[in-house]
């Protein structure tokens, strides 16, 4: 019973430690913003087009364009958003028959398939948001998914918005150069850097400050941790993880202190 007093506020900052998405992203007005800008711009104009998110892992990517999508939810609801974990297919050619199916179209082969999709993509209806997270898994020998993909927002009539997350800053240089030679074809980028110290210091701090009762973790040791993170990856999920696992020690030590309390009436 004495553990489950003084364990509560350890229970409660391995919970908000969990790399789940906020619901504001310290650090990243200036993505968040845009990539806000981006979706509304196309999906409320009916403008077809593509955007490349690029980032190292643990830099925000995934996390901000979640929460954009949850905050323009309404905005976006006379469109078709499909969300797709590269990561979770099979081969590149594998995001065709995910797509239809995601779309509701009958299942295809070969060359039919790609063909039906773009038939679909390009016939009347709302406007198409396609999400590829982990998109660099996508690369295939002549790279003609990738192509076919970007190639998807520039065909006439085309109703498809393309966003795609990969941690590679050149795949659009290196893989898709033939998009620059089409008019408007190459996708737009958006970058997203490493987190800084005060960036990461901030993170943590927002994060602990929702704990009740007295502060879990010294402000000083946040600093040591967002120092030596920023310095490796600048990796917000390596610092959410150092933090909780440092929770998790001081835990397991309480834990320890407190079987060890006497017993009233000096019982042993």
């Amino acid at each position: 019973r004495l553990f489950r007093q003084e364990g509560t506020c350890y229970q409660q900052a391995k919970q908000v430690l969990h790399a789940a998405v906020p619901d504001r992203l310290q650090g990243r007005e200036r993505e968040t913003r845009m990539l806000r800008q981006f979706l509304l711009e196309h999906v409320l104009g009916r403008r077809p087009g593509s955007l490349y998110v690029s980032g190292a892992p643990g830099t925000g990517k995934t996390a901000c364009l979640s929460r954009v999508l949850l905050d323009c939810k309404d905005k976006l609801a006379g469109s078709r958003t499909v969300v797709l974990n590269c990561m979770a297919l099979g081969s590149p050619h594998s995001v065709f028959p995910a797509l239809a199916q995601q779309l509701g179209l009958p299942v295809a082969t070969g060359r039919e398939r790609v063909r039906s999709l773009e038939k679909h993509l390009t016939a009347q209806g709302p406007m198409v948001l396609l999400v590829l997270d982990e998109l660099d898994q996508l690369e295939s020998k002549g790279q003609d998914v990738l192509y076919t993909l970007f190639e998807w927002p520039q065909l006439p009539s085309s109703r498809l918005i393309l966003v795609g997350l990969a941690n590679a800053l050149d795949l659009t240089d290196r893989s898709l150069a033939r998009l620059g030679a089409h008019p408007a074809g190459s996708p737009r980028l958006l970058h997203f850097p490493p987190y800084t110290k005060e960036q990461l210091t901030r993170i943590l701090q927002e994060r602990l400050g929702q704990v009740a009762g007295d502060p879990v973790l010294d402000s000083a040791a946040l600093q040591f941790c967002a120092r030596k993170v920023s310095a490796v990856s600048g990796d917000a999920r390596k610092a959410l993880d150092v933090c909780r696992r440092a929770v998790e020690v001081v835990e397991l030590e309480v834990r320890g202190q407190t079987l060890l309390k006497p017993l009233p009436g000096g019982e042993s």
